[in-house]
């Protein structure tokens, strides 16, 4: 199994590459989170790789680090997530907004990519939820877990304020850490009213 390339970056598409390793040119699909992290051809460049071995291929997939490579591996163990559809996923969403919107259950976020319609969207909230707060890129898994749990615990006044944003153009995976975090330090003080006017102050910046 192949676990990582290092060599000159021969080309650079859409959805894939090719790095040079000693003369030998491997064609490895990344999302285009990875492919942007990459420096200009032709230049030396290092991907880690996920080795999927079928009955036809051997198939290469680069990421530039290990939290969207473990992402990787835990969206394609999803039924309906194949390979495609994960690199979606991870060029839409980075491995913490990720896990900001399994926390908040913010399936539009999920369905803005590829592949990725309402019914998939509810599976991956489902499936991810109890194992988001253990994946990497959302900080340490102590913060990941506080995340989830705020999520578990969030009152109407959360839940009201995050549709007001939704109606005023703010993505939920975006709104929530900032309203979660308003909520907390008003404490029994928080207000709606307050909570809207204060999270629009930082979203607008």
């Amino acid at each position: 199994m192949i676990a990582s390339l290092a060599g000159l970056l021969a080309q650079v598409e859409a959805d894939r590459c090719v790095i040079d390793v000693n003369g030998v040119g491997y064609l490895v699909q990344a999302s285009t989170r990875t492919l942007s992290a990459l420096p200009q051809p032709p230049e030396l460049a290092r991907v880690l790789v996920e080795t999927v071995v079928r009955e036809d291929a051997i198939l290469l997939y680069g990421f530039a680090d290990g939290a969207e490579r473990e992402w990787f591996r835990v969206l394609t163990s999803i039924q309906g997530v194949g390979a495609k559809v994960a690199l979606g996923l991870l060029s839409t969403l980075s491995p913490g907004e990720l896990i900001a919107a399994v926390a908040s259950g913010d399936k539009a976020s999920l369905t803005r990519a590829p592949g990725v319609g309402a019914r998939l969207a509810d599976r991956l909230l489902t499936e991810l939820r109890d194992r988001a707060a253990k994946m990497p890129g959302g900080g340490s898994g102590t913060a990941a877990a506080a995340i989830i749990a705020s999520a578990d615990s969030a009152g109407s006044i959360e839940g009201d304020a995050l549709l007001a944003l939704a109606g005023l153009g703010f993505r939920r995976a975006e709104a929530w850490p900032v309203v979660s975090r308003l909520i907390a330090d008003a404490g029994k003080a928080a207000s709606l009213d307050v909570i809207i006017r204060d999270a629009l102050k930082e979203l607008a910046q």
